[in-house]
């Protein structure tokens, strides 16, 4: 179990990223890519990922072991704010960091980063460091490349031709989480979160394999939905670094597509269904759904009946213009950054 506590310092700081992390994507993408469970999401993007990736990965397969314990160093701060940024910062970490949390991976610390299990706990047999871990111990700087080099060949075909898809769901999952804050404040916020997630004021409980408590000591908590974090959610080992709590984003969960539909529509799908999208009405439909409208709210906001509403709504989430997340008894819709692009150009036809 994991509990991270509370004071009313730390409730005024929650936030909600502002858009998926390209490095905590990427990272935990990798995670995916060697995970055989959750076929029917993630079936044809590991397909699909395995056929394109001819470039080196055995640095990464040595840093990011199968379950457990990855470095923080891989997963800076300034990744929330774009790819070349978080790689900028990964550049700029100090060797001493690098060894020291290298030297806890190669302890065999099972759990670690993700899991919270001090180093060590691997147990006998476990303390051998691998070759690759120890070169790049010995001399960060020189392997350091290396590093950046196998990142972004593996970033290039796993996660970038995904990412507007990747952008939709984490919208959608902002919005919901933020029509919770307008509603009932952090409190409403945190108690809104996906089920492994449990607020019981002052303290946020998370399913995990062992025992750890988190202080936020009024430091606040980055809440970072994830695509392609599952199951659990995932926070950093070191308890001086920002905190930060990645969370499967809801969106995701909330009904499983068919198979490789959640990685990527089809492009040719996509064109037929967008060849739907003329008309006055429905120009003004994608326009009101604004920063997120339920049905009933886009019905109200548009002028059309219910029924009208929904199947606009529905012919537009085939399109790639909108995503719907499924809320307790009612859908949130919002807007996709395709969607937002095409209204920004003007290109709905009215």
């Amino acid at each position: 179990m994991l509990r991270i506590h509370f004071t009313g310092v730390d409730l005024a700081r929650v936030r909600m990223a502002g858009r998926p992390d390209a490095l905590w994507e990427t990272i935990l993408s990798f995670h995916r890519l060697r995970d055989r469970r959750d076929a029917r999401l993630f079936g044809e993007w590991r397909t699909e990922t395995r056929s394109r990736l001819n470039s080196e990965t055995r640095l990464l397969g040595a840093l990011i072991p199968g379950r457990g314990y990855f470095p923080d160093f891989l997963t800076p701060v300034e990744g929330q704010y774009g790819w070349d940024l978080g790689l900028d910062a990964l550049r700029g970490i100090r060797p001493e960091r690098i060894r020291r949390e290298l030297s806890m991976l190669g302890a065999g610390a099972r759990v670690g980063a993700a899991f919270g299990m001090p180093p060590g706990a691997g147990g006998a047999g476990d303390t051998l460091v691998p070759r690759r871990l120890r070169d790049f111990m010995d001399d960060a700087s020189k392997h350091m490349p290396r590093l950046l080099g196998e990142l972004r060949a593996y970033h290039r075909v796993a996660v970038e031709p995904y990412w507007t898809h990747i952008q939709a769901q984490i919208e959608a999952e902002r919005a919901a989480r933020g029509r919770a804050l307008l509603d009932g404040g952090a409190d409403e916020l945190l108690a809104s979160l996906p089920p492994m997630l449990r607020w019981r004021a002052p303290v946020l409980e998370c399913d995990y394999p062992v025992d750890r408590d988190v202080r936020l000591r009024g430091r606040g908590l980055l809440l970072q939905p994830s695509f392609f974090c599952r199951r659990t959610a995932v926070t950093l080992h070191d308890p001086e670094l920002p905190p930060v709590l990645v969370y499967p984003a809801a969106a995701q969960l909330a009904s499983a597509p068919a198979q490789g539909e959640a990685a990527r529509p089809a492009e040719e799908q996509r064109q037929r269904t967008l060849g739907k999208l003329v008309g006055h009405t429905r120009s003004v439909v994608l326009r009101a759904i604004g920063d997120g409208a339920t049905t009933s709210e886009l019905a109200r906001r548009a002028g059309v009946s219910l029924a009208s509403a929904s199947q606009h709504a529905c012919v537009m989430r085939e399109a790639g213009l909108v995503t719907t997340l499924r809320r307790g008894n009612a859908v949130l819709h919002t807007v996709t950054p395709l969607g937002a692009a095409l209204l920004k150009g003007g290109a709905v036809a009215s």
